[in-house]
C-alpha cells in the first residue's frame, strides 16, 4: 500500500457544497464519481464571478472584459498543460470532453493516415467512446479492428503484444478501466506500439483525476481526458497531442476563431491550439476547470492516489466478505478508485434502487461497455467509485444497503 500523505478527508467534503445536502434526513453518499466527480466551492465560484464580473468572448475583444475572459481562459489551457507535463500549451486542445477529443483524432487523423488494410489495435475493456470511433473509422476506409484480451483478473494479456502490434497503425487504449479499475501499463504498451511502428491514443478520463499524468514520460502521441471527472465542470474536456502530428492534422471543425484568413472560395488556419477551437469556446467552463486542476494540486496527486488506494483496499475487503457477491477486476494494488460487483439472484439496478433509499449513489448498468460485459459474463454490474471525499463510513453505508437489498430479496424468495 502506498504511504499516504494523508488527506484531511472532513476537511476537504467541507469544500463541497453538495455534501452537505441531506435527503430524507440522510445524509448523501456519493460513490458515483467515476461517472462525474463532485465540484469544490473553488470551481464554483470562479466560473459565478465570470458570469457576474467579465463575461464575453475571449480572443475577439480589445475592450477590458473580454481581455480579462481571454487572460483567465488562457491561463487555464497553461495551468492544464503543466498539471500533464505538456511541452507547450498550444499541445492542449480544448473541446467537450473525452468523446470529443478522441472523435477528433478519428476525424481529422484518422481520415488522412488510416487506410484499407491497415489495422486499429483496442481492448476488450473499451469504454464505448474509445470504440465507436474507430468501428466507423474502420467501415469507413477499409481498416480492421484487433483486440487485446483480459483475462479472469481484469488484466490485459500481454504475452502476445508484440505479435498483435504488427501492420498496426493505431493503438486506442484506456488508462484505467471506467469499469474494473485496470490501471494499464500505458508506458510499456507504448514502448511496444512504438517499437512496432504504431502511433498511440490513451483514453485517460479515469486517469488524470486519480494520479499523475506526465504525457511525455509516457511518450504518447495523442492523450484525451474531461474536465467533469476531475472536480471542474461538465462541457470541457481536454486533447493533447505532439504538436507535429497536431500542425500536419487538418481542422475537425469549420467557422469563427479557428481561421486565419476567409475569401469567399478558400480559407488558411489559425495557429495551434484554435486550428481546433472553432466557434465561441466554452469559457466559463474552461476557467472552471483551471480551477480545478488548482485544487487538485494543492493535494499533489500522490495524496490522491493514496488516499483512493487506502479507501479502495478498504472497500474491496468489505464487499468480498459479503455472501454471494462477485467483485469482479483486480486486486487493489493493480486498481484505481473503482470496484464493480454483483450480486446472486438481484440485478444490480434493483441493487442500487435499494441503495438510493438509503441515499448511497452507486451506478448500475453496463457502464459504457458492453463488450467487457459479454466478457464478464453478466448483463450489467453495480460499480461503487471512490474520490478525495470519500470516507471508509460511507463505504460501511453502502455494504449495509447491500445486505438490507438480501434481506427483501431473501424474503420474497
Amino acid at each position: 500500500m502506498i504511504e499516504a500523505r494523508a488527506l484531511n478527508v472532513e476537511k476537504v467534503r467541507e469544500d463541497f457544497p453538495i455534501l452537505a445536502r441531506r435527503i430524507h434526513g440522510h445524509p448523501l453518499v456519493y460513490l458515483d464519481s467515476a461517472a462525474t466527480s463532485q465540484k469544490p466551492a473553488a470551481v464554483i465560484d470562479v466560473m459565478d464571478d465570470y458570469y457576474r464580473r467579465y463575461n464575453a468572448n475571449p480572443h475577439r475583444g480589445v475592450y477590458a472584459i473580454s481581455e480579462e475572459a481571454t487572460a483567465a481562459y488562457e491561463s487555464a489551457r497553461h495551468r492544464v498543460a503543466s498539471f500533464i507535463n505538456a511541452a507547450s500549451p498550444k499541445e492542449v486542445i480544448f473541446c467537450r470532453n473525452t468523446t470529443e477529443a478522441i472523435n477528433l483524432v478519428r476525424y481529422s487523423w484518422g481520415r488522412a493516415n488510416v487506410h484499407a488494410g491497415d489495422r486499429i489495435l483496442l481492448t476488450e475493456m473499451e469504454h464505448h467512446s474509445n470504440l465507436v470511433p474507430w468501428q466507423l473509422l474502420a467501415r469507413e476506409v477499409g481498416a480492421t479492428l484487433e483486440f487485446l484480451c483480459i483475462d479472469d483478473q481484469g488484466l490485459l494479456e500481454l504475452d502476445d503484444l508484440e505479435r498483435k502490434l504488427e501492420g498496426v497503425r493505431l493503438l486506442a487504449i484506456t488508462h484505467q478501466s471506467n469499469t474494473l479499475g485496470t490501471i494499464n501499463p500505458i508506458k510499456a504498451i507504448v514502448e511496444a506500439a512504438h517499437r512496432a511502428g504504431a502511433l498511440v491514443l490513451i483514453d485517460g478520463a479515469q486517469a488524470v483525476p486519480h494520479m499523475a499524468v506526465d504525457v511525455r514520460d509516457l511518450d504518447v502521441d495523442f492523450y484525451a481526458f474531461s474536465g467533469h471527472k476531475m472536480c471542474g465542470p461538465t462541457g470541457i474536456g481536454v486533447l493533447w497531442a505532439r504538436r507535429a502530428l497536431l500542425e500536419a492534422m487538418p481542422p475537425f471543425l469549420g467557422g469563427g476563431d479557428m481561421i486565419k484568413r476567409v475569401k469567399l472560395n478558400e480559407a488558411s488556419w489559425n495557429d495551434l491550439p484554435w486550428k481546433f477551437e472553432a466557434g465561441t469556446p466554452s469559457v466559463a467552463e474552461g476557467i472552471g476547470l483551471g480551477a480545478a486542476v488548482d485544487y487538485l494540486r494543492g493535494f499533489g496527486m500522490d495524496a490522491v492516489r493514496a488516499h483512493e488506494l487506502e479507501i479502495t483496499e478498504y472497500a474491496y475487503e468489505a464487499l468480498s466478505e459479503v455472501d454471494r457477491l462477485t467483485v469482479f477486476g483486480p486486486p487493489p494494488s493493480r486498481r484505481a478508485g473503482v470496484i464493480s460487483f454483483a450480486m446472486d439472484g438481484i440485478h444490480p439496478h434493483d441493487l442500487a434502487t435499494i441503495a438510493d433509499r438509503d441515499q448511497v449513489c452507486l451506478r448500475a448498468g453496463h457502464h459504457c461497455a458492453m463488450p467487457l460485459m459479454t466478457r464478464l459474463g453478466v448483463p450489467a454490474t453495480a460499480r461503487a467509485s471512490f474520490y478525495v471525499y470519500t470516507q471508509k463510513e460511507e463505504v460501511d453505508r453502502l455494504v449495509n444497503s447491500i445486505k438490507e437489498a438480501q434481506r427483501i430479496f431473501d424474503g420474497h424468495s
